[in-house]
């Protein structure tokens, strides 16, 4: 099976679908925002912060994440002297979750590989709640917030400024450009586990979902 994407805005479901993947197809989960809080600790010059400036992170983490998705992906070749096919472990698949993706700058690092394009190596879900209203928002921040989350502590009225500023409209560019590079996209406005459980056999019933895969 190939290794998946999985990429949206706030609250569409990215975290809840990686652990269903994980746990029903036994691939590991990776937290593109645990990745980003690591190189916020040990790398602050590089500036990829979380809930700093979204645009500028995506940029400034896309090298890093076009050299990963080849290099543990790929199961030929060498690359600077490593043997890949001789560190590939047979079944090893990953799912990634998260928004802080550049795909244009990612894919120009991916493409020095001769690796063709991210749709060709990967199963790519977008997610996107392109049907909510504002309120339909700011009450779904309330009912799953957790003080994790950094939106917890929002007032009323700044939880719906920044609905309405950011969330909504980058609901619309993302969804634009997710689509332009071979996403598969789902929208979890409504019924959000149904649309889920769905996104999971599609990938089982889909060709990317090999024998070996269904027989384990």
């Amino acid at each position: 099976m190939k290794n998946i994407l999985i990429v949206g805005p706030s609250r569409a479901g990215k975290t809840t679908l990686a652990r269903k993947l994980n746990e029903e197809l036994h691939c590991f989960a990776i937290s593109l925002d645990k990745l980003t809080a690591v190189f916020a600790a040990a790398y602050p010059q590089l500036d990829i912060r979380l809930n700093w400036n979204r645009v500028q992170t995506a940029e400034n983490l896309a090298p890093f994440l076009g050299h990963f998705l080849y290099l543990f992906s790929s199961a030929s070749g060498t690359v600077q002297e490593l043997n890949l096919c001789a560190h590939a472990v047979e079944g090893n698949r990953f799912v990634m979750e998260g928004g802080y993706f550049d795909f244009e700058r990612i894919s120009a690092v991916y493409g020095q590989y001769g690796a063709g394009e991210l749709k060709d190596r990967f199963i790519l879900i977008g997610l996107v709640q392109n049907g909510k209203t504002a309120d339909e928002f700011v009450r779904d921040f309330r009912k799953y917030d957790t003080e994790d989350d950094w939106t917890y502590g929002l007032d009323e009225n700044e939880l719906r400024e920044y609905v309405l500023r950011d969330l909504i409209p980058f609901q619309r560019t993302m969804t634009a450009r997710l689509t332009e590079y071979g996403f598969t996209i789902y929208d979890t406005s409504t019924e959000r586990e149904k649309v889920l459980d769905k996104i999971v056999e599609d990938i089982k019933q889909s060709d990317s979902f090999s024998y070996e895969s269904r027989k384990g």
